[in-house]
């Protein structure tokens, strides 16, 4: 992992000092490099291009979702995935091309489905039979069609984290295919004429270093895909593989370069279009990690040390799990520095402790810093995805707040929440 400094020893994100950011805008503090957001994203979108395959990439937004990212993916071209109505909202307030949205989620209410409908989105990846049920009432109702997705789980398992895994037969998400659970559900969607499906979608896990699991994922779905054309004369047009392409947390992690994803997708559905005697169809990803998780880096002040002797020293700083939950939920590592000490030798080890109140609010283990001493600059890397979407106000600490810095310039996008903000729902209660 490279590190960009300056002659006085200063980390530098998008060219501008650390510390000049933690100063401005205060800590903790998510700061994302935008031109690493677009270089990401273009990754993607230009191997298809580069290839002439018609392709969506669609940015997944549950890694991180505010109106300005909204409006960098909208303006690198890419295709949204949303899982609420929140999310919609917010890609409705960066004015995101609706025919370019697509719903996801296990448990769609009939409010989110009705969103989606009235707002004419681009599609929507159908779960389960409930939902079936749902959106082929709410259709009838509206006398209007909607696109759709069958989302399948193909029994192809990632090798990654148990919480993470969502391809294996044993998911809360999809239709099963070797039941005929898929099946079943395809020829309900598909004799409505209020819903167009458009073809299948999978989702086989997240953080993966390899692309065999697509592969084997892809030809799966090609199976099932030349079954329904020869029994009902269904060609699909689309087949959206989901996304799952890792990233660099620690030196530990060797991801491919992104468009090595791309092209081994490619190259697996060309193959199987050709053995197959099959229309190829437009690809469709979903990349959200990929796009926004290493052009994130979060800054902290360094608060309270506590040597324990022969056994560890603890160094605070002043956020946690309020801002980084994934080390608590999934154990996951970081790679991080003193951002005001990149010359110093780091020789020293320590334990980094959240502020929450709770035993498990570690953020690093066994780290290797300078010496540490209060309001140094701490920044932990590649915190863009899941970092701030996934904070929280426990122990009533506001949210923190966001920049992004591009062209040696930097701009709040989200602000910090405050304290009235914080109580801002809570109401008196008065007793009778």
């Amino acid at each position: 992992m490279i590190r960009e400094t300056n002659g006085q020893g200063q980390l530098l994100i998008g060219g501008i000092p650390a510390e000049d950011l933690a100063s401005a805008y205060g800590t903790p503090l998510y700061v994302y490099d935008v031109e690493r957001i677009r270089s990401n994203a273009k990754a993607f979108v230009d191997t298809f291009k580069k290839h002439k395959i018609p392709a969506q990439v669609a940015y997944a937004s549950k890694a991180f979702s505010s109106v300005a990212m909204l409006q960098v993916a909208k303006e690198e071209g890419l295709s949204l995935d949303v899982v609420s109505e929140g999310e919609l909202h917010t890609a409705l307030q960066a004015e995101f091309p609706v025919e370019k949205i697509h719903m996801h989620g296990n448990n769609k209410s009939l409010s989110e489905l009705e969103m989606a409908v009235d707002h004419k989105i681009g599609c929507i990846v159908v779960d389960n039979f409930y939902e079936i049920a749902l959106l082929t009432d709410l259709l009838a109702e509206k006398n209007t069609q909607m696109d759709v997705l069958l989302r399948v789980t193909p029994g192809i398992e990632a090798h990654t984290h148990d919480y993470i895994l969502t391809g294996q037969e044993d998911s809360k998400f999809g239709f099963d295919l070797s039941s005929g659970q898929a099946e079943k559900a395809f020829q309900l969607l598909n004799s409505n004429e209020m819903t167009n499906v458009k073809g299948l979608h999978c989702h086989i896990g997240s953080q993966i270093f390899e692309t065999s699991g697509f592969t084997l994922a892809t030809r799966k779905l090609f199976e099932t895909m030349s079954d329904w054309r020869d029994r009902f004369e269904f060609t699909a047009d689309v087949l959206n593989l989901g996304g799952g392409f890792g990233i660099q947390y620690t030196e530990e992690d060797d991801p491919l370069a992104l468009d090595q994803y791309a092209l081994a997708l490619i190259e697996e559905v060309k193959h199987q279009s050709e053995t197959l005697d099959y229309t190829m169809p437009e690809i469709w990803i979903e990349p959200g990690r990929a796009i926004v998780g290493d052009a994130g880096v979060t800054l902290y002040r360094m608060g309270s040390i506590k040597e324990i002797p022969g056994v560890r020293t603890y160094a605070s700083v002043d956020g946690g799990m309020t801002d980084n939950i994934r080390p608590a939920l999934y154990h996951a590592k970081y790679d991080a520095v003193l951002a005001n000490k990149m010359h110093e030798s780091p020789d020293q080890e320590y334990a980094i402790a959240g502020k929450c109140c709770e035993s498990g609010d570690m953020l690093l283990w066994d780290v290797k810093l300078p010496k540490v001493e209060p309001k140094d600059l701490l920044a932990v890397f590649s915190t863009g995805a899941y970092g701030y979407a996934m904070s929280n106000n426990y122990n009533r600490f506001g949210k923190s707040a966001v920049v992004f810095v591009e062209n040696g310039e930097h701009q709040l996008v989200v602000r910090r929440e405050d304290y009235k903000e914080i109580t801002r729902l809570d109401l008196s209660y008065n007793q009778q």
